[in-house]
Formats: C-alpha cells, structure tokens, sequence
C-alpha cells in the first residue's frame, strides 16, 4: 500500500518538555510524541510537520502563540538555521537546569541510579568559547559563492555564517574572510572542510592554526594565497591532502601549538588535529573539581584511562606519587610522553592500549593502584569496567561526555559491582548547545 501523505496542514499544539537534543515536547490528540523544532516547555506554538515515524512525529515552529517566560531573543541572526545551537533561545540558567534534568533522567531510566548529593553545575563563560571545530565548505555554483559554515539543522546544508557567537573572537572575526579566501581560489570546489584549533600565542603567530582539507593538489597561486592568509591574520596554516598523517605545516615552518594549565604549571603541546577540550575555561574548573573528588594523596597511585595528552594526568602527576595513563590512540600517547618530559614529570606513565578490547594481561592492568580516573569517548567505558579489578580502588571518578553511557556504566557500578554513586551533576561545556558533560564520583560501600 503506498504511505499515507504526510499532512503539512499547520496546527496549534502545547508543549510540555524538552528532548535531549533541545526540541520541545508535545502530544498529539492520539497521544503520539512530537517534537518541535525550536519550541520551549510551557508554549503554545504554530507548527508545522515535516516528518513522520511510527512512534513520532517532527514539526517545526512557524509561530509563537504563548511565549515561555524563559524565552530570550537568540544572539546570533543565523540562530535556526545554523546548526551549531540549539538553545539560544533559551535563557542561561534553564539551559543548565535542562541538561541536569537530562542527566537526572538517564540515571533513573537508564542505570536505576540516584546519587547520594547533586553537585553545583560547573559553568564557565557562555559566548566565545569554543577553541577547537571544523567548519565545513561548499562551492555552490548556481549562487557563485562559496560558503563556509557550520552545517545546517538540516545537515545536507552549509550555513552561511556571517558571524558566530559561540568561536573564540579571532576564528569568529574571518570566517567572512574565509570564505572570500576560498572563493578567489581554484580549488574552490575541492576544499571540504577547514578545522580550527587555539592555544597560547606565540612571537610568531598567535596560536591558532588553521588546517585545510583539499582533495586536490593545490596550485602555486592557491598556496601564495593561504599563506598570505595566514601571516595577515598570524595564524598558523596547514595543509591536509590526505589522511591525518597527512597533515604539514605551509607556514609558519614549525608552528609550536601548546596552552598552559596554570594552577598545576603545566604545558600541554598539541598537534592541529588532536582532542583537546573546546572550552578552556571550564577545562581548567573540571580539572580542579576532578582532583578535588579523586581526593588525590601525595602518596596515591592513580589510574587515568582514556587519558589523550594527558589534560588530567600531568596535573595529577603534581599532586600524587605515580600516575599511569592509557590511551587507545597510539599519537595522543606518544605526546603525552612527550609532555610529561616537557614538564620534568618522571611519575607519569603512559601506555597505548585499545580499551574495547580484553587488557587483562596488559603490565598497567596488573599494578596496584589507590583511585581510578575514566573519561571515556561517547561510546562509554562499560568494556575496561567489566575487566578491572575494581574491589582495589578507593575511589572512581567518571568525566562523561554522554550521560547515557555514563548512566549505563553507573548502573553497573551500583547494581553489580557493589559501588555507590556518592556525587553527580552537570558541566556546561558546551554552552548554547544540547551537549550535556558530566561528573560523578563513586566511593566503596
């Protein structure tokens, strides 16, 4: 039988909640769950439907009839389109108290878990913040332009970005110029995506770089072009051809990439493509709150896993007597043993280890440690949990960058491996987006 028409006919609805990922809630007169693009719990709203699946449907909002008492005007002119955020139009505070909320949920529905004490979300500025992103491009021929952007709420799209609040002021300030870049370029059409990251400023530029992904060689007057580019705007330039061992500097020769974690005296280099956390901030603060819970002795052995340049081990290295990081990706472990020597660190080790897989012979897996430190990917660490031995440590402290995977592993913890889920609360990493980061510790019955 051919699928019913969907009805685009625009309706009034009530909305009665927010999803995880910033839509609002409604029911229809069926019961049936719809979401509503760019509506806030307590509106009324004019909508309209754009899609349909057998256990709901998606609208966007045409029209405010009732206005949340919450509701702000979105900074940005590209807030809606621009897929970047989800919430500008949601005053600061409700953005936090929605992202607790979210977390609260998945513990009870996901793990069966409730904390013993809810922590104080750890906020941080909430406009110009995001150090590190890519920005995508395309050459649309039809307009004879090129845009560079974010991608749309619609991710077929590229938003033609004329500002952004949410970028560090410097990449904010030339993304119009990128774009003009790009478009008095010949490879205008094989250049998908710019990434870009910040550290500290150096003498020579001012610890930004920007890498250019080209699916094609790049000629003379294309190169003359971003180097030019850079030296105007002093941030370092690299090329991209191929896969991220790819990845060259075109100028400056060998542009230094570090920031400083002041408070530990520590130096974190970097390569253009690394993890590091986009909100430098609030880095800083969680860093502080994560020894802080680990409750980290001078005489403690601590484990880090999924431990990247090591963010969390070097400034744990200063406090404890030994430190041992593990990191799937073999780069990220070679410069953080670099970092560790660059900061005279002799008591922090690192080991290149798939956490997925069975480490049960691994040598860090067999060494005695006092408290244990996770920071998983999106993916979580119920994998690396079901294989430690976790009746010898004090302590765990779980950094969740997806509070449905944290809330699984909490289930686990709690319900399995006879642990109690002590504190928990919220991180707004990333301000003006759905994202929820996360915190929780967990301490032995």
């Amino acid at each position: 039988m051919a699928r019913k028409r969907l009805d685009q006919t625009p309706f009034e609805v009530d909305v009665l909640n927010l999803t995880h990922d910033g839509r609002g809630v409604a029911r229809l007169p069926d019961g049936k769950a719809l979401f509503v693009t760019g509506a806030l719990p307590g509106e009324r709203v004019f909508a309209q439907r754009f899609a349909r699946s057998r256990s709901f449907d998606e609208a966007v909002t045409l029209d405010v009839l009732r206005a949340s008492e919450h509701r702000i005007t979105p900074r940005c002119p590209h807030f809606g389109t621009c897929g970047g955020c989800v919430l500008q139009h949601l005053d600061a505070e409700q953005q936090i108290i929605a992202k607790d909320r979210v977390l609260r949920e998945n513990f009870e529905r996901i793990g069966h878990v409730t904390p013993k004490r809810w922590m104080a979300p750890l906020v941080d500025h909430a406009w110009g913040y995001r150090r590190k992103g890519r920005f995508s491009v395309k050459r649309v021929e039809k307009k004879e332009k090129t845009l560079v952007g974010f991608r749309e709420r619609d991710p077929r799209f590229v938003a033609e970005l004329q500002e952004c609040h949410t970028v560090i002021e410097p990449i904010a300030a030339i993304i119009p110029a990128l774009a003009q870049l790009i478009d008095g370029m010949e490879a205008r059409s094989t250049i998908p995506q710019i990434e870009f990251i910040a550290g500290d400023p150096r003498p020579e530029f001012d610890g930004i770089a920007l890498v250019f992904r080209h699916l094609q060689p790049l000629i003379e007057s294309d190169v003359a072009a971003l180097l030019a580019f850079g030296q105007q705007h002093r941030m370092a330039i690299f090329l991209q051809p191929g896969g991220n061992d790819s990845v060259h500097a075109l100028w400056p020769d060998a542009p230094a990439l570090s920031f400083r974690l002041e408070d530990w005296d520590i130096e974190l280099k970097f390569r253009p493509l690394d993890f590091i956390q986009v909100n430098a901030g609030l880095n800083r603060t969680m860093i502080a709150r994560t020894l802080e819970l680990l409750d980290v002795q001078p005489e403690d052995r601590v484990l880090d896993l999924f431990c990247g340049l090591g963010n969390f081990t070097l400034p744990l290295a200063r406090r404890v007597r030994e430190v041992v990081g593990v990191e799937g990706e073999a780069g990220l472990v070679a410069r953080a043993k670099e970092n560790a020597a660059h900061n005279g660190l002799a008591n922090a080790q690192f080991h290149a280890a798939d956490l997925i897989q069975d480490q049960r012979s691994a040598s860090w897996m067999r060494q005695g440690f006092d408290k244990l430190l996770l920071d998983p990917p999106r993916s979580g660490a119920i994998d690396v949990l079901r294989q430690l031995p976790l009746e010898r440590f004090k302590r765990i402290v779980y950094v969740s960058c997806h509070p449905a995977s944290l809330a699984r592993d909490a289930g686990y913890l709690v319900n399995e491996r006879g642990w109690t889920l002590a504190d928990a609360g919220v991180m707004d990493m990333f301000p003006q987006t759905a994202h929820v980061e996360s915190i929780a510790l967990f301490e032995k019955r």
